[in-house]
């Protein structure tokens, strides 16, 4: 029988959202991004749109990488889908995501703190919401890295790495990490292993140069990576992505056709799909397409 997964990295312009739905259909979210919409275009709410277009009535487990705007933008949105379960850098007071924020984005940001004191029960390990049991997850499993030791000034820091692995295909969404929380993650020898060659890279920190690790890069080894960014960036690294890369076949729905890509942004390709899983005859596979 035929299962997969299916993983949508929305165009959230300078931000990030991503959407899995597992093998048993169930459905994960890591980060609440809408991108910038100050010109006059119609906001995008990628949670009414999985609510409205998808179907989906709840979210099983989602996950902020950090409290920063651009990951949390569609929050306010966050109870439409009443989630089951919640991973963010715990160790990240209220108070501290508060300062500095900005009167215009007070609502969101205490949104976050609201949930962030909400959602605090432990999750028992026959729980079918565990999130650390494949079985729960139709076969699909999840891993999360939370680096916590450098300096609280910089929540990109502190990003939560996942990573969601089926039929030996493997996604690596790591966050807005930076220097000194790849060199502290990469020192762990469960990181390194769980990371180590995937098939598709979110690329860290929108493409920035600030969030481009050689070494953590290296270890990845992507077929393909992505850059979830808007259309203007001065630090951009995405030349290094694209001739580190493997390299994938990519479907363009648009026009019926495909060719090897290394790197696809969301700037230029727009969403990006993937599915991934085994075939009827049991044969792996792994399909991307962008419009």
């Amino acid at each position: 029988m035929a299962t997969h997964c299916e993983v949508v990295f929305w165009d959230v312009q300078h931000g990030h959202m991503t959407y899995i739905k597992t093998p048993n259909n169930r459905h994960i979210v890591v980060d609440l991004g809408t991108g910038d919409y100050s010109k006059g275009k119609e906001a995008f709410s990628p949670l009414l749109h999985l609510r409205d277009k998808y179907g989906v009535k709840q979210l099983d487990y989602v996950i902020i990488t950090h409290p920063h705007l651009d990951h949390i933008d569609d929050i306010l949105n966050f109870d439409s889908l009443s989630p089951k379960v919640l991973n963010r850098p715990r160790h990240l007071t209220n108070s501290e995501v508060m300062q500095g924020v900005r009167d215009k984005d007070r609502s969101k940001f205490k949104k976050y703190c609201e949930i962030n004191d909400r959602y605090n029960r432990t999750i028992a390990s026959d729980s079918v919401d565990n999130t650390s049991n494949p079985e729960n997850w139709g076969g699909m499993k999840i891993k999360t890295f939370t680096p916590s030791s450098c300096n609280h000034n910089n929540f990109n820091n502190h990003s939560i790495v996942a990573i969601v692995e089926y039929a030996d295909i493997k996604i690596v969404i790591p966050g807005d990490n930076e220097k000194c929380s790849f060199d502290e993650l990469m020192a762990k020898a469960d990181f390194v292993s769980a990371i180590s060659n995937a098939d598709i890279l979110l690329a860290p920190h929108h493409g920035r140069e600030s969030g481009f690790n050689s070494d953590f890069f290296k270890t990845v080894n992507p077929r393909l990576s992505i850059v979830s960014d808007g259309r203007f960036c001065d630090t951009s690294a995405n030349p290094r992505y694209t001739s580190g890369s493997r390299g994938w076949t990519v479907h363009k729905t648009s026009t019926g056709t495909q060719r090897e890509r290394k790197c696809l942004t969301t700037a230029s390709d727009g969403e990006v799909v993937a599915h991934f899983g085994y075939q009827g005859n049991g044969d792996r596979f792994l399909y991307v397409k962008i419009k």
